[in-house]
């Protein structure tokens, strides 16, 4: 009985098409549970001081910002190993590079952020 095809040719190409197809998967920049939920710049998120959040280094220009301080009238944040600061007013915002982060508000020691790249 000959259908053309060597039963292990058949496996080899399809363990070559699932490979194929599972690697383009990982090469897609996607937010993980591992990298966290703010990861590709478009996140709401409660924070009380001090906090680290990751974001995407290559599209951020750093790897994570730390919100190192709340308080009713300002939250103090930096980014880049701390060559970045700025702080602002709940309402306000604050860009690093391409990524705002907009403090929505505060209640007691904790801050409601969100962020958002500002180019795609």
């Amino acid at each position: 009985m000959s259908t053309g095809m060597r039963r292990g040719t058949a496996t080899t190409v399809l363990t070559l098409t699932m490979a194929s197809t599972l690697g383009f998967g990982l090469m897609t920049p996607v937010a993980s549970a591992a990298n966290g939920p703010c990861y590709d710049g478009r996140c709401k998120i409660t924070v009380s001081a001090p906090k680290t959040i990751k974001v995407n280094s290559r599209k951020f220009g750093f790897g994570s910002l730390k919100i190192t301080s709340i308080s009713s009238r300002s939250v103090k944040m930096s980014a880049a190993g701390g060559s970045l600061t700025a702080s602002t007013s709940p309402g306000g915002t604050v860009q690093f590079n391409n990524l705002k982060i907009w403090v929505k508000s505060v209640s007691g020691h904790k801050a409601r952020l969100q962020l958002f790249p500002t180019r795609p």
